[in-house]
């Protein structure tokens, strides 16, 4: 059970650094057991959703641990997203109690749906009594959110034992420690800033130095001041870095070895780092994988730069094609994942799992002769927007409302920065204007989902069976 992990450390060794904060062992075990007191207290049972919304903030670790703690779910919000996203994702999950930061709490309350109670994450109050720990290995730890190819999220249920098993594959692939330090800078609403390194780091009892979120500057500073082992970068992470004026001259001797959660980072931005000595392990998942499946160790990564590694310990992995017949070695086809880490299915949806209990991830794969695996394309056609999933049939809702279009499309674009950017591709209408379109999108979808840019096109190309033909949509869209 998660919740015991705070407890089987050494009192007096550090668990989280969080700006000028020191937080042991001793206390998060302390704090566990406060937080879930006061989660009971506020009628948080076995089953129950408990939200957060915020920064990255140890009060989050510590919900995780306190609801594990009473057999109840977190529920991360995304901060990037609008309001009617949050109100969807606490209504549909039924959550009980939101708990939020201090700086996000006005937005918490106005997203709030009736029956919600909403509270300061920094500042519950303890109950009199400690409820008896009722969490166990089977019961649901993280609901978790991931938009559908059909626009709408879907919550995917990881439970107690998923994560435990995640953190056991974290450890055997970077090597974790208890005399690690783990620095994270991505956000903990994902999946891959909560457990490729962070959970697993306090599982193992190792120091988490914890970022509210990334900045370019206070990363290389943490580098300098608090000499972390490791840590977890996405593609535009490592964009940022290589392109500050400071990645020259930067010492990132202490890092053994950063992790890249993303299925496909470019080769550029990994040489750039092998450059300075620092080796780059991609892991490969997804939310409903928790998300650590395929990943390499740091030897894998310096001997094949670009590959996705190997399937961990306790996870199974196959290339099938379109008829779900596996592939030999060398050839193309979709990922399937089973094992203990995988979700225990999507929240009040059917269709998580294929027969047999495999999930299709909807990635493209093969894996080489050498038993490495390596990613190839997506089935589906998601914009992955600095480290962010983006699906254009969601954006393709909203692009629907707006004013002075016929018809229109979503598609990614290529970007220096971003690696993709959402683009509207669309046939003018009467009183068409850009500037418009694009204006419709605020307030009503994520800054992050929204369209960069709206092209206009006498008709949206098709296909014979009048599918939008997608290629030659992103040859219109790349202008």
């Amino acid at each position: 059970m998660i919740w015991r992990w705070p407890e089987a450390h050494p009192a007096d060794r550090v668990a989280i650094r969080f700006g000028g904060q020191v937080i042991t062992y001793g206390d998060l075990a302390a704090q566990v057991r406060s937080m879930a007191a006061a989660f009971a207290a506020h009628g948080v049972r076995r089953g129950d959703r408990v939200a957060f919304l915020g920064h990255n903030h140890p009060s989050q670790l510590v919900a995780l641990f306190a609801a594990a703690r009473l057999g109840a779910a977190q529920v991360p919000l995304n901060w990037r997203l609008a309001p009617p996203e949050w109100r969807f994702i606490l209504e549909d999950s039924g959550t009980r109690l939101l708990l939020a930061t201090p700086d996000w709490l006005a937005a918490a309350r106005d997203a709030a749906p009736p029956g919600c109670i909403v509270l300061d994450a920094t500042a519950l109050l303890p109950a009199a009594d400690d409820p008896a720990p009722q969490g166990t290995a089977d019961d649901i730890a993280l609901l978790v959110y991931t938009s559908g190819t059909t626009g709408l999220p879907k919550g995917a249920l990881l439970d107690q034992r998923a994560l435990a098993v995640n953190a056991l594959h974290a450890a055997e692939g970077f090597g974790l420690t208890p005399s690690d330090r783990v620095l994270t800078v991505l956000p903990m609403f994902h999946v891959g800033g909560l457990n490729i390194q962070t959970t697993p780091a306090l599982h193992i009892g190792a120091e988490v130095i914890l970022h509210p979120r990334f900045d370019a500057d206070a990363f290389l500073d943490s580098i300098a001041r608090d000499r972390p082992s490791l840590s977890l970068v996405v593609p535009a992470v490592m964009q940022a870095l290589v392109r500050h004026p400071r990645w020259p001259g930067a010492d990132l001797s202490p890092l053994r070895a950063v992790g890249a959660g993303s299925s496909d980072v470019p080769l550029a931005l990994i040489e750039a780092c092998h450059a300075k000595g620092v080796p780059v392990q991609q892991v490969y998942g997804a939310t409903e994988t928790t998300p650590i499946a395929i990943l390499q160790t740091r030897e894998e990564a310096l001997a094949a730069p670009g590959s996705i590694g190997r399937p961990a310990r306790h996870v199974e992995a196959r290339i099938v094609d379109a008829e779900g017949r596996d592939l030999p070695p060398g050839q193309d086809g979709e990922i399937l994942l089973r094992g203990p880490t995988v979700l225990r299915g999507y929240w009040k949806r059917d269709g998580a799992l294929l027969p047999g209990g495999w999930f299709p991830t909807g990635d493209v794969g093969r894996v080489d002769p050498r038993g490495r695996w390596w990613f190839a394309d997506r089935l589906k056609h998601v914009i992955i927007s600095g480290g962010e999933n983006i699906y254009p049939a969601e954006v393709e809702r909203v692009l629907a409302t707006a004013p002075g279009i016929a018809e229109g499309a979503v598609i990614g674009r290529p970007d220096p920065r971003w690696g993709e950017v959402p683009v509207a591709v669309v046939v003018p209408g009467p009183g068409f204007d850009p500037a418009a379109v694009l204006a419709h999108f605020e307030g009503r979808i994520a800054r992050f989902k929204q369209p960069r840019a709206v092209v206009a096109a006498p008709a949206l190309p098709r296909t014979a069976l009048g599918k939008v033909a997608m290629a030659e949509l992103r040859r219109i869209a790349a202008g």
